[in-house]
């Protein structure tokens, strides 16, 4: 398969309405630092048309207007960010309100992070090179529009402290990276069939992989990305490998792929390759360790039942499933398989959309559909017609949320299942009038079961396999309560109220009418009650964790004032009081934070 990309030129208004990558990056840390810190602890207000925060550790205040207040806290910013001195306010650039976080964080927790700042900086350098692209165009034809949406973060997670950060040179960058609407050939190898490992769900669901080229006999073929396969070329028991022909290179194959939004899975149009790709994106190494190559079979085995009642009872949504994945074994030093190659090399086969998306629907990533500023084509600004009152953004709205939030509290709460449906995970199909008409769910890595749900199932897998499948029922509603109501609706509903002025709290007001409705339909649920009653939404503490390096499953979390509530009383939203933060000693922490873990884009 052919593939050709020709960017649009940026025009002069697209410009003007992106902020430069100098106020994008210190939004996003003002953003983390009101949410995880200063908010929690009562530091901060909404006074004059600007938030200011005090840095509860240091005193230091800061300031940046406001275009649009949340009732959640995630706030619109525009301009850039200044700190009080000596009476006044003074601009400062990105890398001083970093370290401004720096200095506060490492009196908070007593923790160093030498990292820290460099990495902030490594996401300025991404944005500013992502920005300096022309922006992505809808193309011809559902498969150009939706690789438009992949292509359109430019700024990534507003509420992660360096969410384009990336270990690597620009070159490389340039090459692979979706932004650069990247292209190419994966390398193919020849692995000989006693070497190989791999697992499928079903029969013929390695033919993704085998149809790739020819293998010689004896031997079965082996995708790997490129950058991957330069990045681990020089492993000894390769080299070896490769010399003694248990390992032959076949080169470039003749099908290219595009890059999507999580860099290292790719598109040929027909199937998605997850593949490895030891490089650091935002928080870690993107490479799929040996119990999710294997847990990504298990769980597409188990949740067969789940997809088909899902499918029955709400068919306009649909999960891809992961039927294989396959790697090599090649003996290290001890004679024992070189792990860091078996799982470097490891490809997961991921359903394309063609399978499971409606003939009359186009998919769009819901990040780019739900995206602060419009970045490209699927921008809900791009969907919805120019100057869209409140009734077409709320008809919008409730398509979304009739086609979203039941199935997901299904999976949970029927088959015991949490799914991950944040915004880099959810795929929204929409009509040729924009308006929703199906929900994909991807990427099984995120997705767990309960173990009083599924123990059978679980005792059924080695341990090693099946322990990192679960969370207990309170880590997984946090997890998933977060993921659908903080990341996903919170976000994509802002981007509503920013078309449509005015309408935030009705927009609310629908996602508690589906919770109710889903209610009466499905049976009530204790969870469910609670939220309807104003329980405080968890979200993910992005910037702590970072700052701890913890793992995503120990992630922080802090809880926000929820805006599900008919009508909040006055003090209820986080950073609405009238009065500023004066200087002066800390404010003590209320609480705020858990531990229940859990990893979330």
């Amino acid at each position: 398969m052919t593939w050709s990309c020709v960017p649009s030129a940026p025009s002069a208004t697209a410009a003007r309405d992106l902020p430069s990558p100098d106020d994008a990056v210190a939004h996003t840390l003002l953003n983390c630092l009101l949410r995880e810190v200063a908010g929690p602890e009562q530091s901060a207000v909404v006074t004059r048309g600007h938030l200011v925060l005090r840095l509860p550790y240091n005193g230091t205040r800061l300031r940046v207007a406001i275009r649009r207040t949340s009732l959640l806290g995630a706030h619109r910013f525009t301009g850039p960010v200044s700190q009080d001195a000596a009476g006044g306010w003074s601009p400062i650039g990105w890398r001083q309100v970093a370290e401004h976080i720096r200095a506060e964080l490492a009196a908070r927790t007593g923790l160093a992070n030498d990292e820290f700042v460099a990495q902030v900086a490594a996401s300025h350098q991404g944005v500013t090179a992502a920005l300096a692209l022309p922006r992505p165009r809808r193309g011809t034809g559902p498969r150009a529009f939706y690789l438009a949406s992949e292509r359109s973060l430019v700024f990534g997670h507003r509420f992660h402290p360096a969410p384009k950060a990336r270990d690597t040179g620009r070159a490389a960058w340039r090459t692979y990276a979706p932004e650069a609407a990247a292209v190419f050939p994966v390398r193919m190898l020849a692995v000989r069939d006693a070497l190989v490992v791999e697992e499928h769900a079903e029969p013929g669901a390695t033919a993704p992989l085998d149809r790739l080229g020819r293998a010689p006999a004896g031997y079965r073929l082996l995708p790997v990305h490129p950058w991957q396969f330069d990045l681990l070329r020089r492993r000894p028991a390769l080299v070896a490998a490769l010399r003694s022909g248990d390992v032959r290179d076949l080169g470039a194959s003749a099908t290219r792929f595009a890059a999507t939004a999580s860099v290292r899975s790719l598109y040929d149009g027909e199937t998605f390759l997850k593949f490895s790709l030891n490089v650091r994106i935002t928080n870690c190494l993107r490479k799929n360790a040996f119990y999710e190559l294997s847990g990504a079979v298990a769980l597409t085995r188990l949740l067969a039942p789940m997809a088909a009642d899902l499918a029955a009872r709400f068919p306009g949504s649909a999960v891809l499933r992961e039927p294989a994945y396959r790697s090599l074994a090649l003996p290290g030093p001890g004679g024992e398989a070189d792990v860091d190659l078996l799982e470097g090399f490891g490809v997961i086969v991921r359903e394309g959309l063609e399978r499971r998306t409606r003939p009359d629907a186009t998919a769009l990533l819901a990040a780019a559909v739900a995206d602060e500023y419009p970045t490209g084509p699927a921008h809900i600004s791009r969907l919805l017609p120019g100057g869209a009152g409140p009734d077409a953004v709320l008809r919008w709205w409730r398509s979304y949320l009739g086609l979203l939030v039941p199935p997901v509290l299904a999976a949970y709460f029927d088959h015991g299942v949490v799914l991950e449906p944040h915004l880099q995970n959810v795929l929204v199909c929409v009509g040729e009038d924009g308006l929703p008409l199906q929900v994909l769910f991807r990427d099984l890595e995120g997705t767990k079961l309960l173990p009083e749900r599924h123990r059978a199932a679980l005792a059924g897998l080695p341990e090693h396999i099946a322990d990192p499948l679960t969370y207990d029922a309170d880590q997984g509603w946090t997890r998933l309560a977060y993921c659908l109501f903080v990341n996903n609706i919170g976000e994509m509903l802002a981007a509503l109220a920013d078309l449509s002025p005015g309408t935030e709290r009705a927009l609310w007001a629908a996602v508690r009418r589906v919770l109710a409705d889903y209610g009466a339909r499905h049976g009530r649920q204790p969870r469910l009650d609670a939220l309807l009653a104003g329980e405080p939404l968890p979200a993910k503490a992005n910037l702590l964790t970072r700052w701890e390096r913890a793992a995503d499953r120990q992630a922080a979390y802090v809880r926000l004032p929820s805006p599900l509530t008919p009508r909040p009383a006055p003090g209820d939203r986080p950073a609405r009081t009238a009065k500023e933060p004066a200087a002066g000693p800390p404010v003590p922490c209320p609480g705020g934070r858990d531990r229940r873990g859990g990893a979330a884009w």
